[in-house]
């Protein structure tokens, strides 16, 4: 498996890369109007989109994308960063790939300028994320409006 930058012509594999995710793993714990909401926000164009501001990596088994996950500014902190659009294919997840895939995001640019990283975690990832380090920002353990944990880590 390889790491690489996010190239234009992986927006549609990364795109249904997501939507399988969120329809096979994340289901447990969302609605499947959640969900569906969520796969037509996520469509190649939002994620080219996404990879225009941030530094955005794709996980690979050869030919294959399995994994992605991006880093980029918090709210345009020079201080600050955010990790966004984290998915391991469902057959993929627990070998170690989303662990691989934070690791490079936090040896990014983005990460090694940043006294606090921020992400925004589903319900699903909440627990993977906690076991890397990130903890609750400011001691908030229930979802937000969107359904999501805001978690943090300092550096």
């Amino acid at each position: 498996m390889i790491i690489r930058r996010f190239e234009a012509g992986d927006a549609q594999e990364v795109s249904a890369l997501i939507a399988k995710t969120l329809r096979t793993t994340n289901i447990k714990d969302y609605s499947p109007e959640f969900i569906e909401n969520e796969v037509k926000t996520l469509t190649p164009e939002y994620i080219a989109w996404r990879a225009s501001w941030t530094h955005f990596y794709v996980a690979c088994e050869g030919e294959r994308i399995i994994g992605c996950g991006a880093i980029g500014p918090y709210w345009g902190s020079e201080t600050e960063s955010s990790l966004f659009t984290i998915f391991v294919l469902p057959e993929y997840q627990g070998k170690g790939i989303g662990r691989k895939i934070i690791e490079t995001l936090e040896k990014d640019e983005y990460a090694l300028r940043a006294k606090r990283i921020e992400i925004p975690a589903s319900i699903t990832a909440c627990e993977f994320y906690r076991k890397m380090g990130y903890d609750y920002k400011n001691g908030v353990n229930e979802t937000d409006g969107e359904q999501l944990y805001r978690l943090e880590k300092f550096k």
